[in-house]
């Protein structure tokens, strides 16, 4: 690659698999105070509507929709007991304490990629962090201490609104280019699994219309079976409707993109 680039990373879905552990959390935080557990396939369905980035809140928006749905005589929790369940199925212990003593469904997750990657993106000129919804400490568990990432560039959960606002993007974008955007700038592109993450660059683009922005995306790992082939074709399709300029088979692809080409 000739130019310089900056790419940005959604971490679920795309550093690593959440289906055994924030999705996890969320099918069982849902069954806890409603008595049913959404598939995957609602959770998706859910995503696709592209304004559920945070967890917690689709937790609490999947039990309202089933308690109207059922006509249940159930009242609606305070979202904080939400997070609080949600937190105690994902970390099995307290956050804000070593990881060690976690024993919770973020022990389950696997990575998809390994630190040679970033290696390759950045001796091909590639500058590249990280934008997520996830909580700073779920994110920089699997930047430092998973992938040994040194002081990775991130935004988490509370550095920024929430995707698909783009406010923590463009901080992280302005930041690692030293507050340069416009025509002549390098091209910057951002890669998500979900419709929210293809509206984030959708909106940046409406913020600062003079700066070339690239939507990349991705299906996250459930869908990469052979045997739900038909339904990634149609999450892809989705991501593609909704503006996404390229469309990934794996992660490791983008070791040979030219963002100069969009």
């Amino acid at each position: 690659m000739k130019n310089i680039s900056l790419i940005l990373f959604d971490i679920d879905g795309v550093i690593r698999s959440v289906e055994n552990s924030y999705r996890l959390s969320l099918k069982k935080t849902v069954y806890k105070f409603s008595g049913w557990e959404p598939s995957y396939i609602d959770i998706d369905n859910a995503k696709n509507e592209g304004i559920w980035n945070n967890d917690w809140d689709l937790s609490l928006e999947l039990i309202k929709r089933c308690i109207k749905k059922d006509n249940l005589n159930l009242e609606v929790p305070p979202r904080e007991e939400i997070v609080k369940c949600f937190e105690e199925f994902y970390f099995g212990g307290d956050p804000n304490k070593n990881s060690k003593y976690w024993s919770g469904f973020i022990t389950n997750e696997e990575l998809l990629v390994d630190k040679s990657f970033f290696d390759v993106l950045q001796s091909n000129g590639i500058i590249w962090g990280f934008v997520s919804g996830a909580e700073s400490a779920s994110a920089k568990f699997v930047l430092e201490k998973r992938l040994g990432l040194k002081s990775p560039p991130l935004i988490s959960m509370g550095d920024a609104p929430d995707k698909p606002d783009p406010k923590g993007f463009i901080k992280l974008s302005k930041k690692l280019l030293g507050d340069k955007f416009g025509e002549s700038n390098i091209p910057i592109a951002y890669v998500g699994d979900t419709i929210a993450d293809i509206n984030t660059v959708t909106n940046a683009r409406k913020e600062i219309p003079s700066q070339k922005f690239v939507s990349i995306g991705i299906a996250p790992p459930h869908l990469r079976l052979k045997s739900r082939l038909k339904e990634r074709n149609s999450y892809e399709k989705n991501l593609q409707n909704a503006g996404a300029d390229l469309i990934l088979n794996s992660i490791y692809d983008l070791k040979n993109i030219n963002l100069d080409l969009f």
